[in-house]
């Protein structure tokens, strides 16, 4: 014998000896060698494997092997790469039939390339200029959805559109009626925290009266608005965009196509219309419900007559400051919509890209309201208004 070791046993249940006689290396296998038995290191055999001296051949003995699973496969095949790698025979004729079995078959189906490579992180600039091709990309797209629901409005013009009337009341009610809950509140809230800032300041100077004026401007000029396009953004967009998705994915959208009707006009048309009809209302009451907000603490907190409160509020809000909220509100639910159904009608055909397109719908509404805010506000100042 030209050489012997043995590795050092973590459990004397599971042992491996190597020994190298004549240019063969055998590896001899005892114990049980399951995924509840310690077992030995493989650092030992692969040491001996890669040489000097480096062996001719690879050679086992499972003898004395009681028990055995995957952790025993995991070993053998770390000997059998080093074997490939440095040109070492195998003889696995010393293997269990299984044990063979199984190392043939791993030996035959080699690892798919890229399968185990960790995900690489991306430069920022690199992500940056990614998305802007992407969205270079499907600008087309964006045009000819557009393009579509422009002809279907024009045919809305002509009375020559066709969808259902009852699922347009429908839509209404749902769009409308049903977002009163959380419109109340949220502006409600915001009216408080307006007032509540303004009023810290203010106190320091004895102006709290004008505490109305600040929390009556804002609300009714451009912030009731933005909250009410936001809360529709993230409750109706997503539900244009998950109702249309779904629809794509059982089908639906393409079996329409086949009877002859347009899914633009007959399920994104009265979406946005609906949406379109609602969101001035919506904005209007999101305006008085902010105005209620500060009110509550102008009188609760800051001792103000109500009377004195509304008289001060109704006197400093010009009128054209309430039809640029109504532009805002009009603008707002044409981009809600386009947002929501384009994201629906375009969504891929898994239940994941449902879910994508969802949340695809609500962040380009939000981004969209922002941008169009600032357009409108730039506008206005350019008007003088």
């Amino acid at each position: 014998m030209a050489g012997s070791s043995m590795i050092s046993q973590a459990d004397p249940k599971a042992t491996c000896q190597v020994s190298l006689t004549k240019g063969t290396l055998l590896v001899a296998f005892a114990g049980a060698w399951g995924m509840c038995s310690a077992v030995p290191d493989a650092k030992e055999a692969l040491r001996t494997l890669a040489g000097p001296p480096r062996p001719t051949s690879l050679c086992f003995d499972s003898s004395g092997l009681t028990h055995w699973d995957s952790r025993f496969l995991v070993f053998c095949r770390s000997l059998l790469a080093v074997a490939r790698e440095t040109g070492v025979a195998v003889d696995l004729a010393g293997l269990p039939e299984g044990a063979k079995g199984l190392l043939d078959l791993a030996e035959k189906v080699p690892e798919r390339k890229g399968a185990a490579a960790g995900k690489r992180s991306e430069p920022l600039l690199a992500h940056v200029g990614n998305w802007c091709i992407e969205a270079w990309r499907g600008l087309p797209d964006i045009v000819e959805f557009i393009g579509d629901v422009t002809l279907a409005c024009l045919k809305l013009v002509r009375g020559k559109a066709v969808f259902q009337a009852s699922g347009f009341v429908g839509l209404m009610h749902q769009v409308g009626v049903e977002a009163l809950p959380i419109v109340s509140l949220i502006s409600l809230l915001v009216g408080l925290i307006l007032a509540f800032v303004a009023s810290i300041q203010l106190l320091q100077f004895g102006a709290q009266i004008y505490v109305s004026t600040i929390v009556g401007i804002s609300m009714i000029r451009v912030m009731g608005a933005i909250m009410t396009g936001i809360i529709m953004a993230g409750r109706t967009g997503a539900a244009f965009a998950a109702e249309i998705g779904t629809m794509q994915v059982n089908e639906e959208i393409d079996a329409l196509r086949t009877f002859g009707f347009s899914p633009t006009e007959f399920l994104v048309l009265p979406r946005m219309l609906a949406l379109v009809l609602m969101m001035p209302l919506l904005c209007i009451y999101a305006d008085l419900m902010g105005c209620l907000g500060g009110l509550i603490v102008g009188v609760g907190m800051l001792g103000i007559n109500p009377l004195q409160y509304l008289t001060q509020t109704f006197n400093s809000i010009p009128l054209v400051n309430v039809f640029i909220g109504l532009v805002h509100s009009l603008v707002f639910g044409v981009l809600i919509a386009l947002a929501g159904c384009y994201r629906g009608m375009r969504c891929g055909r898994s239940a994941m890209a449902v879910g994508q397109a969802t949340t695809s719908a609500v962040v380009t509404g939000i981004l969209s309201i922002v941008i169009a805010t600032a357009i409108i506000t730039w506008l206005c100042n350019i008007l003088g208004v």
